[in-house]
């Protein structure tokens, strides 16, 4: 059927029972025809509304008007100026409920693909040479704490204005929830790889296996390691629990664990790998957010038969992208909903057999605006199960803020910082992403990294 103009370009996929087996990347990405036609599309508004959808306020008018005259090098450098992050953000962020939901065309017909768009023009980016060097002339030294997205896009714009800027990295390997948290099908990692060496390129200098508050104290990078400022981007990496009996059975594991031991330290590989993960045939993720999803996939793609969701709500009530969703209803995914986890059940050795659950329907709306969800009396029945895997939210590592005298946090431990600028209760010391909000998307976390950025320079400018 032809694609009518009315209608969003559809970006190609692989075909589903082949991808559900490997860890190749599932969207295969635009053709120059397919992005060019879909260019055609923006009806380049006065005001475009889109931008402000943006976390990054990426000039996107701009930016697809370059895609549409051919201009690819220009389009990039729009891209690249506003986001340094482009190949990423155009693969895992939910456009659909951010710029594309504010773009004009949804009035009457689909809205313009955008994140297609920045995908195929960071992709054609990759496939040049790379044009940026590093120009280091200021003096005043910026240190960040952390290699995840907020931090990698913060040290983008100092690093292009001249300043030294260092990230310390607590893992062995840059990238943060980017690497250990989002599989290789949704996001390769040449892709991660291709832009942090951008930022290499431009200056920034990246230090692994360091531990800021263990190897390093906060203090210390303003004292003997002479940095001006700090911006903290440390991310929510420590998962959150049910509280329901059996959740120390073996086979039972957070999303954060699972995924790392996958993505970071090749568990998928049991004769290699130091951690190798052990997948039965039966797996059940609770959980129906994003990391649910990938977490699901991916046992798919370690050898699981039976791959399901269990959540207590509904599919209308879920936080994963509609994107995600859907390739995961391809792929083969079981989904069990209004299911309410009570228990993991295992045998004499120790080992996950079942999980016992009780069926829910949907009340008045709670604290979170969604549905309640309320138990059925005497619906409780068991799924059998391998594996049970934990996605119900993480919340940021204390292991700074117990080191840090001053830095103040919240009931839920997250860093205090203002919303515009990201400063903390520290004199210049700024914080953003995931260790401000608690888990959130990666754009927002990116988006947080630049304001930081701005500040960081308004501030040392100040100084003189």
């Amino acid at each position: 059927m032809p694609i009518k103009r009315a209608d969003k370009t559809p970006m190609p996929v692989r075909e589903a029972q082949q991808r559900a087996h490997d860890f190749i990347e599932v969207n295969e990405g635009y053709t120059k025809a397919h992005a060019a036609f879909e260019a055609e599309r923006c009806l380049r508004c006065q005001d475009p509304v889109c931008v402000g959808g943006c976390p990054v306020n990426v000039p996107i008018p701009e930016f697809i008007h370059a895609v549409a005259m051919g201009d690819m090098a220009g389009a990039a450098e729009i891209l690249r100026s506003a986001n340094p992050l482009p190949a990423i953000c155009g693969r895992v962020c939910p456009q659909e409920s951010q710029c594309e939901a504010e773009c004009s065309m949804t009035q009457r017909f689909s809205p313009v693909a955008i994140g297609h768009l920045e995908r195929f023009v960071a992709d054609w980016e990759r496939t040049q040479p790379p044009s940026v060097q590093a120009k280091i002339t200021r003096t005043e030294k910026i240190a960040i704490i952390g290699a995840g997205p907020s931090g990698l896009v913060c040290a983008g714009p100092p690093a292009r204005l001249g300043y030294p800027v260092t990230i310390y990295e607590a893992l062995h390997a840059a990238g943060g929830v980017l690497r250990y948290g989002i599989p290789e099908f949704r996001l390769p990692k040449q892709v991660l790889d291709w832009e942090i060496g951008l930022l290499k390129s431009m200056g920034v200098e990246i230090v692994c296996n360091v531990i800021i508050g263990k190897t390093l104290t906060l203090d210390e990078l303003f004292g003997k390691m002479g940095y001006a400022a700090v911006f903290i981007g440390t991310g929510a990496g420590l998962p959150q629990f049910l509280g329901i009996p059996g959740e120390n059975l073996n086979g039972v594991m957070s999303a954060n664990e699972f995924l790392t031991r996958v993505n970071l330290m090749g568990g998928y590989d049991p004769d290699t790998a130091d951690t190798p993960v052990k997948v039965g045939k039966r797996m059940a993720v609770i959980g129906a957010g994003n990391t649910a999803m990938d977490a699901v996939r991916t046992s798919m793609r370690m050898g699981a038969e039976k791959a399901m969701v269990v959540y207590r709500r509904s599919d209308k009530e879920m936080s994963a992208r509609v994107e995600e969703y859907h390739h995961a209803m391809e792929e083969g995914v079981e989904f069990h909903w209004l299911t309410n986890p009570l228990e993991i059940q295992g045998n004499a050795e120790g080992w996950a057999t079942g999980l016992k659950c009780q069926k829910m329907t949907l009340g008045e709306p709670d604290a979170s605006g969604r549905a309640r969800p309320v138990p059925i009396p005497d619906s409780e029945f068991v799924l059998p199960v391998d594996n049970v895997i934990l996605a119900i939210g993480t919340t940021p590592n204390p292991l700074l803020t117990r080191t840090t005298s001053g830095l103040l946090t919240n009931k839920k431990g997250c860093l205090v910082a203002d919303e515009k600028t990201g400063l903390t209760s520290k004199a210049l010391v700024f914080a953003g992403g995931d260790a401000v909000t608690g888990a959130a998307t990666v754009i927002l976390a990116a988006g947080a990294g630049k304001r930081a950025a701005q500040a960081i320079h308004e501030a040392l400018e100040a100084r003189g």
